[in-house]
């Protein structure tokens, strides 16, 4: 696969990260993130998996996002970075000016998988 149709693939996954009702099949959720993976979130704190996946099988389903500015650069033959703006769409309560993501993804057997994170907060403009 090259490397723009990697980026619609890894984009793609980002958004459903985000966007899929993991509750209704969280086996799934071993096919997208690595056995080692870990997050930095937007406050500064380190989350091992576990934690993630907990966000992601409680986190609110109704919630839209939408993704800007997404580029991917390759690192090796198997390994990309990701780095975009997410934006909440759809909540009323969200005052936010969205985040900043990286994500470092690694292409193990015949799938890409997440091995890395992190979110930075946007300044308000």
């Amino acid at each position: 696969m090259e490397l723009q149709g990697i980026a619609e693939h890894i984009k793609q996954r980002e958004l459903e990260l985000l966007q899929t009702n993991w509750r209704a099949n969280p086996a799934l959720i071993d096919d997208w993130l690595s056995a080692d993976f870990e997050e930095i979130g937007s406050n500064g704190q380190i989350s091992q998996r576990v934690d993630v996946i907990n966000w992601l099988l409680n986190k609110d389903n109704a919630i839209q996002w939408s993704l800007t500015d997404f580029r991917i650069k390759a690192l090796a033959d198997d390994l990309v970075m990701a780095v975009y703006i997410a934006k909440k769409r759809n909540d009323p309560n969200n005052i936010s000016n969205g985040s900043i993501r990286t994500s470092i993804w690694q292409q193990q057997g015949n799938n890409w998988k997440m091995v890395f994170h992190q979110a930075t907060k946007r300044l308000e403009t």
